[in-house]
């Protein structure tokens, strides 16, 4: 309910008719304001005596930001000055700009000034120092209003074509990273209609006003909308500022009306009616706000937020209103802390200190040296944050960790995951990606809309339906659709499991899980349903809900599961490493046989990399994607011990990458027909999002080589012959060869030829081995597939044609290496050893081929070792290489 001001605040006449405009000192020790006459008036908190006038000043000041010893305006001459708080007279003008300056921001560090004006560009001005600029160009319109988000790193930019454009100042020049666009509206700089963007104080999101009058709540992590501030203006929005621990916005526009709402469920707790208020600023720790008006008057409103709601400002810093918010959703993965026994809620007893007692030794600073990152990692002294430490996001929201010293020895953890699925981005999110199809769900505040579509319209039909359960994961298969939804209140989690047909009439089962206990990942296949829970309890049921076993594996917290048919895939945390990250165990059962096939095993992973989803491939054979771009599968896995993994692809190497140019990632979803199927991400996203992308697919390439490498060499190349430089034979590409000259142009020509050819060569020679290596690792595993199971003769003649196949590649390579000369045979000699085929015929083979080429010694060479096999000498212990 919303609650009026006990006593309306007198009007105090600070400058004239027309813009003003007030902000406090970081301290808040004093209030400025800045108006349409040449004075500018400083006044101190808490005292009702008359205010300090700085005369020495521009007219027509349309800005003001403030530091604790100074302060910069900005005119409409395109003058801004900086005065200091300290002699309370001009000190110096920091830039001019050609046109009315708009809007000035001071950095969170005090730094920089960056200011806007009619022109198309925004400059950066060093404070101390300004001959230190940047300029901000690529927006190319004029910039209403600019603000520096809490940490400095970011810029945005309101400009007049209704866009907003986000600025990265971590780098030596600042990097446009977004343009946020359908937010606010198109407004000329003159005008008294805001679309100021205000950071809510844990940087994690920023409000703007809209068109429609209302507040919008923007996401920095995804730029989605968020939260709205509806339906409390009835014209444009003039002012717009969060309170200081962000538990309350403050609002004013041109209805006459500043209202004051609730973060939280952004309700309206105050409404006061003021006409013309143009700017608003709440005082750093007091119950205290300050707004100017377009009659040049300035109100200093104590105790402004009733006795009511006045608790909320004594709050610590709240979150931005987001509609699933990512710290809300706190993972089940971590593990709970250690109370040595005592109940939850009761503290262990002090323990007194002793003069040598470490509590003593260490005070309460140790460690803060390497607590956070420092943003400008090289130290040129570019960044705006040179200095300062880049906390964790919940270090912004629920301030500093009690203790320092705890973080040295408390272990990360890999988080709980469901795998094809994506966080929420404003109010939608991806259920499921895979290549059955797709689910998603869509946020509706009272309840969820999800929506379930095929690639395969013949075979099944798209359905969505009214979600009360609110549904958080989802798998799919060619059987049914499986769901699940977290625990709420007295609620217990639910698990829904949607057959697409059966013999019998369709029905939906639904189970609930014991009270308290969550859902941390769940998986499908033909035969079973496995749900992984926070209780560290692996779940697995029928297709039909029947309870088929319950158990709880050693490595926990669980992380994330898989499954095929009979085989059920786990993967949960494990001891902590030196680089104080749990590793990553991995364990797989077939369920119906009870038989372990590897347990507790580790994944291979690089240092500080995770696994960002796992699944099995179309032929049954589990894979894993990691953060560092590469696709893995497992080899010997049903044979225990013996499974290692191998990788299957290199993203970072993918050719389409290797002009540098290009900036992309990739999201998984599946490993079917010998080819890697994703969906490619750009622009820096990490998920994909709507409208739904389209899926590509990346043939296999076991990493071998740098293709970026070989790029180079014939770019340089290429660049040789425009610049027309000679290059004697002989000469090191490296070498400097200012000075050096060719006899003949024909000589460079040559060279270029020759290198050409062997870069040829070279890809060729790749392709072969590639080949070599990925139709053995297939052979591999069919042949694992082939003595675990009751094999079928199309498996034994597949594994045949993979054979053949591979001594076909080898062959290719020894042709390749006895044309390269007669240096080249031990290598070729060397891949005729590999040959899988006893009967002959490929060594006689590449008899012919070295025959062919001239290379009677090594024709010999093969001829006895093809004699050797037919004999039975073929050990591969005595074997002795020539």
């Amino acid at each position: 309910m919303a609650s009026h001001i006990p006593s309306r605040p007198r009007p105090r006449p600070a400058h004239t008719v027309g813009a003003t405009h007030c902000a406090y000192t970081p301290d808040g020790s004093k209030l400025v304001t800045v108006g349409s006459n040449n004075t500018i008036r400083l006044y101190k908190t808490g005292i009702e005596a008359e205010p300090t006038n700085i005369d020495e000043c521009q007219e027509q000041n349309f800005a003001v930001a403030t530091g604790n010893d100074f302060f910069v305006a900005g005119s409409e001459d395109g003058t801004v000055s900086l005065y200091s708080l300290e002699t309370n007279l001009f000190d110096r003008f920091l830039i001019r700009t050609s046109l009315p300056v708009r809007d000035v921001a001071l950095s969170p560090d005090n730094q920089w000034c960056a200011v806007a004006s009619d022109e198309l560009t925004v400059r950066l001005v060093g404070v101390e120092d300004n001959t230190r600029l940047r300029t901000l160009k690529e927006h190319g319109k004029p910039t209403k209003h600019l603000a520096f988000d809490p940490r400095g790193t970011l810029l945005a930019l309101s400009c007049t074509d209704g866009i907003i454009y986000v600025y990265s100042l971590t780098a030596e020049h600042p990097e446009l990273i977004r343009k946020v666009d359908g937010v606010i509206g198109r407004i000329e700089t003159d005008s008294e209609a805001s679309t100021k963007v205000a950071w809510h104080p844990d940087g994690r999101a920023f409000a703007v006003p809209t068109p429609t009058r209302d507040i919008q709540v923007v996401s920095k992590n995804d730029w989605e909308k968020q939260r709205v501030f509806a339906s409390g203006h009835d014209a444009d929005i003039t002012a717009l500022a969060w309170s200081p621990n962000g538990a309350m916005l403050a609002s004013a526009g041109k209805d006459n009306k500043l209202l004051i709402w609730s973060t939280k469920d952004q309700s309206v707790i105050a409404r006061y009616e003021y006409p013309g208020v143009m700017d608003i600023t709440w005082h750093p720790t007091k119950n205290l706000v300050s707004f100017t008006t377009s009659e040049g008057e300035l109100f200093i409103c104590p105790d402004f937020v009733s006795e009511q709601f006045s608790s909320l400002l004594r709050l610590p810093k709240q979150p931005a209103p987001f509609i699933h918010d990512p710290l809300a959703e706190i993972s089940a993965n971590g593990r709970k802390p250690e109370t040595n026994g005592l109940k939850p809620g009761l503290a262990p007893p002090g323990r007194k200190g002793s003069p040598d007692s470490l509590d003593d030794l260490l005070n309460e600073d140790y460690g803060d040296e390497d607590d956070g990152f420092v943003v400008d990692d090289d130290g040129a002294g570019y960044a705006l944050t040179v200095g300062r430490k880049r906390p964790a996001d919940d270090d912004a929201i629920f301030g500093d960790h009690p203790a320092k010293r705890g973080n040295f020895i408390k272990p990360q953890h890999h988080e709980a995951f469901q795998p094809g699925s994506t966080p929420w981005r404003g109010n939608r999110k991806y259920l499921c990606l895979n290549l059955i199809g797709f689910v998603w769900t869509v946020d509706q505040d009272s309840h969820n809309t999800v929506t379930v579509e095929f690639y395969d319209h013949e075979l099944h039909r798209d359905f969505h339906f009214t979600d009360t359960f609110l549904y958080d994961k989802a798998c799919l298969n060619d059987n049914g659709a499986l769901f699940s939804c977290p625990p709420k209140d007295d609620a217990p989690a639910v698990v829904l499991y949607r057959p697409h047909e059966t013999w019998t009439q369709r029905s939906d089962w639904r189970i609930r899980l014991p009270k308290g206990e969550a859902v941390l990942a769940m998986s499908l296949s033909d035969s079973f349903i496995t749900v992984t829970t926070s209780a560290n309890y692996v779940r697995i049921y029928t297709l039909f809900g029947i309870p088929y076993r319950v158990y709880r594996p050693k490595s926990s917290p669980i992380v994330t599961c898989a499954s095929w048919r009979d085989y059920v895939l786990t993967m949960g945390n494990g001891p902590v490493g030196a680089d104080g990250m749990s590793k990553l165990l991995y364990t797989i059962e077939n369920i119906k046989r009870d038989e372990i096939c590897q347990n507790e095993d580790t994944v291979a992973l690089p240092e500080g990399a995770t696994v960002k989803s796992v699944f099995f491939s179309d032929n049954g054979d589990p894979c894993i994607y990691d953060s560092t771009g590469t696709l893995l599968t497992l080899l010997h896995w049903r044979k225990p011990s013996r499974a290692s993994w191998i990788p299957l692809l290199d993203t970072k190497l993918l050719p389409r990458l290797a002009s540098g140019r290009k900036n992309e990632t990739y999201f998984p979803i599946a490993v079917a027909d010998n080819k890697f199927h994703c969906i490619i991400l750009k622009g820096g996203d990490q998920y994909p999002y709507f409208p739904r992308p389209l899926l590509s697919e990346f043939d296999f390439a076991i990493p071998l080589t740098s293709t970026q490498q070989k790029k180079k060499k014939k770019d340089k190349a290429q660049k040789k012959k425009k610049t027309k430089k000679p290059k004697p034979a002989g000469l090191d590409e490296d070498e400097d060869m200012n000075g050096i000259t060719s006899s003949s142009d024909d000589d460079e020509d040559d060279e270029d030829d020759d290198e050409e050819d062997e870069e040829e060569g070279d890809k060729t020679t790749l392709a072969h081995q590639q080949t070599y290596l990925l139709n053995g690792l297939r052979a591999t595993q069919l042949a694992d597939l082939i003595d675990s199971t009751t094999s079928s003769a199309s498996q034994r003649v597949a594994l045949s044609r993979l054979e053949i196949e591979i001594d076909k590649a080898l062959l290719q390579l020894v042709a390749i290496e006895a044309r390269e000369g007669e240096e080249r045979g031990s290598r070729a000699l060397d891949a005729v050893q590999l040959m899988r085929d006893r009967s002959g015929r490929m060594v006689a083979a590449a008899i012919k081929v070295a025959e062919r080429y001239g290379r009677t010694v090594l024709g010999e060479k093969i001829r006895g070792l093809g004699e050797g096999r037919l004999e039975g000498a073929d050990d591969d212990d005595d074997d002795d290489f020539p």
